[in-house]
């Protein structure tokens, strides 16, 4: 296994059904993955997000409304449990800002977000600091690259909010507008931020489409300006809905999850416009909820919530997908992430 700089490159999968976390090892050269642990948790895991230092992960315990934080052992990937606290109904995502010291989370059934202190331990504070009702079916969480605005999609209220954060003291407050409603065919489910912060990518549920949006560079409000469909002209729409998108680290490419036409969909980006070309889909295992693409850029790694299996892919220098790989990871693989971890 090639390491550069870190002391492990790790693929986490979150095993709905078997209540358990699966490691795998990520060899750098060639994208290829090995069974290295598996952590029964206390109740069932779906998303799941890492600190920006590498050290912990974050789990969403959908089933009883629960966070968890897990300490990530950095030679090996094995996980400590840190920490359990109440969140709320079915928490659908979350994300620490960038300073790390707070999580994000989007309620998909409580229909709020929620800001927690992330101590210096690695554990989560026992109470939110700050809670914030907002409108049916919370789904996405995006922060931008300054720590001052945050973005959260969602898909039954057709919303995506724009907050102002104060990284200080950890509080979000609303920007003007509050929020900006989305066509009704949308239902925007993940969002992600350019790198450059310039634009805001939405994949839409409901639309089986992705959803290009202006930031404002002073308000940091959003404004659509473009919508390219992520399934082909002759699959029925109603067949599929779109899950997890997400941008490469160098800002040129986009991918989003087809679950239906069982697909990952590729766009490539115009770094001056931020609008997208479609590069068409690629064939995933049934039912892709999750994929995580490695921090090189390099490698996309696609989670078969149907089947069980992942598949591994090569990003291209155009941006195209090419199956390296097929592993086994378990029954109802919910979430897929990539994490290196330093020594």
């Amino acid at each position: 296994m090639e390491k550069v700089g870190v002391a492990g490159n790790w693929l986490f999968v979150s095993l709905l059904q078997e209540k358990a976390i699966v490691t795998f090892e990520r060899d750098l050269a060639s994208g290829q993955i090995l069974r290295r642990g598996r952590t029964v948790c206390p109740a069932e895991p779906a998303i799941m997000s890492a600190s920006r230092s590498g050290d912990l992960l974050f789990v969403s315990l959908r089933s009883t409304g629960q966070l968890a934080s897990y300490r990530i052992e950095g030679s090996t990937g094995a996980l400590k449990l840190l920490s359990i606290v109440g969140g709320g109904e079915d928490p659908a995502y979350l994300q620490t800002d960038r300073s790390g010291r707070y999580l994000f989370t989007a309620y998909y059934a409580g229909n709020k977000v929620t800001v927690h202190r992330v101590l210096a331990d690695g554990r989560l504070s026992a109470t939110p600091l700050q809670t914030v009702p907002t409108a049916a079916r919370a789904h996405g969480i995006a922060v931008d690259t300054k720590n001052l605005g945050v973005f959260v999609s969602h898909t039954g209220a057709n919303r995506i909010y724009q907050f102002q954060f104060d990284p200080k003291h950890g509080r979000l407050t609303a920007a003007e507008p509050p929020y900006l409603t989305t066509p009704d065919s949308h239902h925007p489910r993940h969002l992600m931020l350019h790198p450059s912060d310039r634009w805001a990518y939405t994949s839409d549920e409901a639309g089986d489409s992705i959803s290009i949006y202006d930031v404002d560079s002073t308000t940091s409000a959003l404004k659509l300006k473009q919508t390219v469909s992520s399934i082909p002209g002759d699959f029925d729409g109603v067949k599929n809905s779109t899950a997890r998108c997400e941008i490469t680290p160098d800002g040129r490419y986009i991918y989003v999850a087809n679950r239906g036409h069982d697909s990952i969909a590729g766009f490539a980006i115009d770094q001056n416009t931020g609008m997208v070309r479609s590069l068409g889909q690629f064939a995933t295992e049934p039912t892709p909820r999750s994929f995580s693409i490695s921090a090189d850029g390099r490698y996309l790694y696609a989670a078969g919530q149907a089947s069980g299996r992942l598949v591994v892919y090569r990003i291209g220098e155009t941006g195209h997908l090419t199956n390296v790989g097929r592993f086994e990871s378990g029954p109802v693989s919910w979430s897929a992430l990539c994490v290196d971890t330093t020594d």
